[in-house]
């Protein structure tokens, strides 16, 4: 084990108390957990009973985090929908005029087309967009879930440990 105590916790997580343990420095303190004696890290665990409110409040950022970015999306989205549809609008009101040779005719149709594969490009980035979201935010909520597992496993097997000594002594 390279953490015998809760000093040296302390100082390789550059805090003086438990109480300055930011969110940064508990995730910090759960990856250092393997390297702990786990004596010493149920004792500062037993410190920490907001530890379910931090894994809650880590899941809820990443809530807001991802509806702020989807709703900025869908008006982005909504925008690129409306400027496409004016611009064809506007395009089939030239088309609709009567004096247009075949070529302008053609050019206008052309522009027209090219309005609608801009949009379905655009819907189909947007698609990889949404798909990337829900993949970080899926990767985010588990990492959150693994740490309250790591603190309630670690726990569990020392009890479970403390439990095996308790029989062996009887």
């Amino acid at each position: 084990m390279k953490y015998k105590n809760e000093a040296q916790i302390k100082k390789a997580l550059g805090i003086e108390s438990w109480r300055n343990l930011s969110k940064d420095k508990m995730i910090r303190f759960a990856a250092m957990m393997p390297d702990m004696d786990t004596e010493v890290a149920l004792k500062i665990v037993e410190q920490f009973p907001a530890f379910k409110d931090f894994a809650k409040d880590a899941v809820s950022a990443i809530e807001r985090a991802h509806e702020s970015t989807l709703s900025a999306n869908s008006q982005s989205q909504e925008h690129v929908q409306r400027a496409c549809q004016e611009v064809r609008d506007i395009l089939r009101c030239e088309l609709n005029k009567d004096n247009l040779s075949w070529e302008e005719k053609k050019f206008l149709i052309e522009q027209i087309q090219e309005t609608a594969r801009m949009q379905f490009q655009k819907d189909s980035e947007n698609k990889q967009f949404l798909d990337g979201m829900h993949k970080k935010v899926l990767i985010g909520a588990t990492a959150a879930i693994a740490l309250s597992v790591a603190f309630v496993g670690g726990r569990v097997m020392a009890e479970s440990k403390d439990d095996s000594e308790d029989s062996f002594d009887s």
